[in-house]
């Protein structure tokens, strides 16, 4: 069964503009080119550490030749890379932290569907923990349309 999501969709407008979008995005995480995976920020709740991102998984992605020949699909390292994106970008813009945060560990990930060129792939996060200028934690869930692609716990440390 899956897990019940992180906060109430239908109060936020996903078709709407991003709060913060790519050019925002690239202004506070270095990631670039084709290793860009976070295109946008929906919405955030800075006291209660929840965060809204996606990212708009297109035909030109540079897995799409190889991963897998006649039927792409989105790797699951690549899902948690944007997770861990959101989680660096929620750290560094909003909570104000003036540090690269590197990736230090998955906790946990479970894979529930695929994921495809021309989907949307929304990223609700979870802040669970925060020690500043060191560790912060999250709780990550990808979906797609109405079903969840994939969860994970990410943590990100201070570089």
């Amino acid at each position: 069964m899956p897990p019940q999501l992180l906060f109430d969709l239908s109060k936020i407008n996903l078709a709407g503009k991003p709060v913060f979008n790519r050019d925002d995005i690239l202004k506070v995480n270095p990631q670039n080119y084709e290793m860009q995976q976070l295109d946008g920020v929906l919405w955030y709740d800075k006291p209660n550490m929840l965060v809204l991102g996606y990212k708009d998984v297109t035909d030109k992605e540079f897995w799409i030749r190889g991963h897998i020949p006649g039927r792409p699909l989105m790797p699951g390292v690549i899902m948690i890379e944007s997770a861990a994106q959101l989680l660096s970008f929620f750290v560094r813009h909003v909570l104000g932290e003036n540090c690269f945060i590197g990736f230090a560990s998955i906790d946990s990930a479970k894979f529930r569907a695929t994921v495809l060129p021309g989907q949307r792939l929304l990223l609700l996060g979870k802040i669970t923990k925060v020690r500043p200028g060191r560790k912060y934690d999250a709780y990550i869930q990808g979906m797609v349309n109405d079903t969840i692609v994939f969860e994970t716990e990410v943590s990100g440390m201070a570089v």
